[in-house]
């Protein structure tokens, strides 16, 4: 309906009724002169004669009422249309300007600014009622934008629909908006070049075209020489040169420039005065793009930033940073994406509110068919709430131990002891015990030791005195809280109960230290004369008075002394560590 034309920008040049009518004069000077007096009279009382010609016809046209908001937009762009431009009567829909010609300018930059927004008027939804009121206030208020430019409204006043006073004191400003950087001299500068039209453009447009696309060149050509060294710089100073990546560094300074240049090109194409249709796809166009770019340059930023935050994680005692870091960068993409996804569909005239309330109940209708993953999903939120384990523990859960390595949305990942790679779900990893002994700050060895019943009383104790002295003796044994006692008299055995913890700091030094400790048992119970019990059954038979029972191997206990103190003198020196080089 709004279309631009040429003619729309010829200040010199008011239509009435159809006529042009010249009240600004452009009478060469030389006809100034005492000579020339007779000839400037008579083109004065001509362009008085035609003024009041056109005053008749003028006064003669029976001109719309603005009895509705579609009855004051219909009269503002009507009269601003090639075949009927006449800026003075457009100007009758707006309300408090008595100067004709600020008027009638006024009128003019309300349409610039509807098409160099892209606004396209679509009349048959413009209300007719000449006592609409706007749902919101209940007011005689509308406005025919409320997103893309809600600063423009009509209001009634008395019977009659105006552009409000508040719009058109604005107007300056909001021209000045959609013409930034001086882009409004041009508006009015390069349609009165170039008139030749072709495929419906001008052939001043085509010029413009070719001006954008140059200029769109160079400044490419300057920002990505400017933006790319910055970026490795500020990649360099924070993440280090093994944590630069140069084809990820440049394409986020790409994106960037790209989306310099699109912010650019949405504000001069608005010069190009193209028609509306166009101008609005166009409108449309580089936002789509500066969305779009927009998101894969938030990508390369996210990468950025995770390779600098994991680094920092790497640097920490704390595992759980780690096995958080790709649950974040999945998050944040997964926003971007959504962000992305809703300003484009908004673009588009998508109604975004009933598409999130459809998606709503869809999702509900998918949660209760796919119950488990949903499951998993709150399991997952569990995990990474009450973080049970992290990476790098080893975890036993329903019979099953294993090395955890990857903590996802569904899943936990665990290397078993056969190097094998399960996947458990989340859900069940809520729901059951889990013991996480890579959380242990001493792991437990316990021992019970079985001793035949002919054992003396004083060799139990010198036995249990030597497992002290072992506990004591081996450094990764904490001996102050150790537990070594005779605690129990079973059917087959005297049962001495040996409780120790172990400082290791893994799986295999906690093996080797146990393996220290038992052959070191064994060899204490060889130099004692302990001999080790198991389940049997006795029989005693009656000795022949011929038959002789060997004698001891000790049978003074005090000579036992001296080889125990060798014992244990030898086994603290077996577990010192080897003088340094």
């Amino acid at each position: 309906m709004h279309g631009s034309s040429p003619d729309d920008y010829q200040p010199q040049i008011w239509r009435i009724a159809g006529q042009d009518l010249f009240l600004k004069s452009t009478i060469p000077i030389h006809m100034l002169r005492t000579r020339s007096v007779l000839p400037l009279l008579l083109c004065l009382l001509a362009g008085f004669g035609s003024y009041r010609s056109a005053a008749q016809m003028t006064a003669n046209i029976d001109l719309p009422a603005l009895e509705s908001p579609y009855s004051t937009i219909y009269t503002h762009l009507y009269f601003l249309q090639p075949d009927t431009y006449d800026p003075l009567l457009s100007a009758r829909s707006l309300y408090g300007i008595s100067d004709s010609i600020r008027a009638r300018n006024a009128a003019i930059q309300l349409k610039q600014v509807f098409d160099g927004k892209g606004l396209f008027v679509d009349l048959e939804s413009l209300p007719k009622n000449r006592n609409f009121r706007d749902s919101t206030t209940q007011k005689s208020y509308f406005t025919p934008f409320p997103q893309a430019l809600p600063e423009v409204y009509l209001e009634k006043v008395d019977s009659s629909w105006y552009y409000s006073r508040e719009t058109v004191a604005l107007l300056d400003q909001l021209h000045r908006e959609v013409y930034p950087l001086g882009s409004n001299i041009l508006v009015n500068l390069f349609p009165h070049i170039g008139q030749g039209r072709f495929l419906g453009l001008a052939t001043w447009q085509y010029v413009g075209i070719l001006i954008l696309l140059l200029f769109t060149y160079l400044i490419n050509a300057l920002l990505s020489r400017m933006i790319n060294p910055l970026i490795g710089y500020l990649t360099r100073r924070y993440l280090g040169e093994e944590g630069t990546e140069r084809q990820l560094v440049w394409k986020a300074a790409s994106y960037l420039s790209m989306l310099i240049i699109l912010a650019l090109l949405r504000m001069l194409v608005p010069t190009l005065l193209l028609p509306i249709q166009l101008a609005e796809l166009t409108h449309k166009g580089l936002l789509i793009a500066s969305t779009i770019i927009l998101v894969l340059f938030l990508f390369r930023t996210i990468d950025l930033v995770m390779i600098y935050v994991r680094s920092w994680a790497a640097s920490t005692e704390q595992k759980y940073d780690e096995q958080l870091l790709p649950i974040v960068r999945t998050t944040l993409i997964i926003i971007v994406v959504l962000g992305g996804l809703f300003q484009i569909l908004n673009l588009l005239n998508v109604n975004v509110t009933a598409l999130i309330a459809g998606v709503s109940i869809g999702g509900l209708a998918l949660a209760l068919a796919a119950q488990d993953t949903v499951k998993n999903l709150i399991g997952s939120a569990i995990v990474f709430t009450d973080r049970p384990f992290q990476i790098g523990d080893y975890i036993e859960w329903g019979g099953q131990a294993g090395t955890v390595e990857q903590v996802g949305f569904r899943s936990t990942r665990i290397r078993t002891g056969d190097t094998s790679l399960i996947s458990v779900p989340n859900g069940t990893i809520a729901n059951v015990a889990v013991t996480n002994k890579g959380m242990r700050t001493f792991r437990l060895f316990h021992l019970t030791t079985g001793v035949t019943y002919n054992t003396p009383p004083a060799l139990v104790e010198q036995f249990i005195e030597g497992l002290h002295g072992l506990a004591k003796a081996h450094p990764m044994v904490n001996a102050e809280i150790s537990y070594i006692y005779f605690n129990n008299m079973s059917a087959s055995s005297l049962d001495i109960m040996f409780r120790v913890y172990l400082d290791v700091p893994s799986y295999a030094a906690e093996l080797r230290t146990k393996e220290e400790l038992l052959l070191g048992i064994l060899r204490l119970a060889e130099v004692l004369g302990v001999h080790f019990a198991f389940p049997s059954s006795s029989v005693y038979v009656e000795q022949f008075p011929e038959k002789k029972v060997p004698p001891a191997p000790f049978p003074n206990p005090a000579d036992r002394q001296g080889p125990l103190a060798d014992f244990l003198q030898q086994f603290e020196k077996a577990q010192q560590p080897p003088p340094s080089a």
